[in-house]
């Protein structure tokens, strides 16, 4: 049965000596950037660039903007079956942990766990999924329950032993602006988040309503000194329920990793106007140096969503399915 299942916790040290493992989805940010013959340097070019932003932030009591550095680690979550067999184990889905060092007094302050989201089960879900039903629709079409396995898997792992017993708050995904989308600039203005955008289409975009599966909400923010907003995807209070510098440590990593992946976007030589609408196919933008195979990962993600369909949705898809149709989201 689907319920026997429970979650194991991994975790990798994401530093300049990072190798994915052989169970990593490789088309994440972080493995993207471990491959190749300059795979160390890239590294240490991103974190060099993630300690720089956040010591940017950070300012106060920081003059020569060197007091703090992060410690990231990548928290791999596999889901596991009771029955055994060959696909008793799955790797479902991996995030990004953060740890703030201060130089100066020692102090190791926790972050906030979520940052950079990858899984498994999205893969198959945008990349076999979605092409099938509108292949059988002829035209594009979001079959209805289109994520909801995948949003009852991420909340059953919240709620899970294996994550209480790790992490005391939910997490935060922070990924780039829908190129779909149009962002219109608010007067809301919040001293780390920066100026808050909103989206002028009410309907929201594909992923939007993908995370919602997720229990998660989203508002769009472009931090001081940013150049266009980030997507925050959370429950509870975005606002309130985070300190000053956990919330740096999700915008110095997160903008990272989105200027090396769209520097069209995030790295762009000015910034985002006061209607906003997001675009790769503009030049006025400059690039990091860093090593980053942008089409090599959008053909991986379609070999990974096979790999799903193979391993995961084939030997386990009916009790799965059961499991959903009965299992009731808790209360957060």
């Amino acid at each position: 049965m689907a319920n026997d299942f429970t979650f194991h916790i991994t975790t990798t040290r994401f530093d300049e000596d990072y190798t994915p493992s052989d169970d990593s989805r490789i088309t994440t940010n972080f493995a993207n950037l471990a491959r190749g013959e300059h795979r160390r340097q890239n590294l240490r070019n991103a974190l060099t660039m993630i300690d720089r932003r956040f010591n940017d932030l950070a300012h106060w009591d920081n003059p020569t903007r060197d007091r703090y550095t992060l410690e990231l680690e990548i928290i791999s979550a596999a889901l596991e079956f009771a029955d055994g067999g060959d696909d008793e184990r799955f790797p479902l889905l991996e995030v990004l942990d953060i740890t703030i060092v201060d130089r100066r007094t020692g102090e190791r302050h926790h972050g906030i766990v979520g940052n950079n989201f990858s899984s498994y089960v999205r893969d198959f879900d945008f990349s076999i999924l979605l092409p099938a039903a509108a292949e059988a629709a002829g035209r594009f079409t979001v079959p209805d329950d289109f994520g909801a396995l995948h949003g009852k898997l991420f909340r059953r792992f919240l709620d899970s032993e294996a994550y209480r017993e790790r992490f005391r708050t939910s997490p935060v995904i922070c990924i780039s602006v829908s190129t779909s989308k149009e962002y219109r600039r608010t007067e809301n203005h919040h001293p780390i988040l920066g100026v808050e955008y909103v989206q002028d289409d009410d309907g929201g975009s594909l992923t939007d309503a993908y995370f919602g599966k997720m229990g998660l909400t989203v508002r769009y923010f472009m931090p001081p000194g940013s150049v266009a907003p980030l997507a925050f995807y959370f429950e509870g209070d975005l606002l309130g329920q985070y300190s000053n510098l956990q919330l740096i440590g999700t915008i110095a990593t997160m903008e990272t990793f989105q200027k090396i992946y769209r520097p069209e976007i995030y790295n762009a030589n000015s910034a985002a106007a006061s209607v906003y609408r997001p675009s790769l196919d503009q030049s006025d933008y400059s690039t990091t140096e860093i090593g980053y195979d942008r089409e090599e990962r959008s053909r991986l993600a379609l070999a990974q969503g096979t790999h799903t369909q193979e391993h995961f949705i084939k030997p386990h898809g009916e009790a799965l399915a059961q499991w959903a149709a009965t299992y009731q989201v808790a209360a957060a």
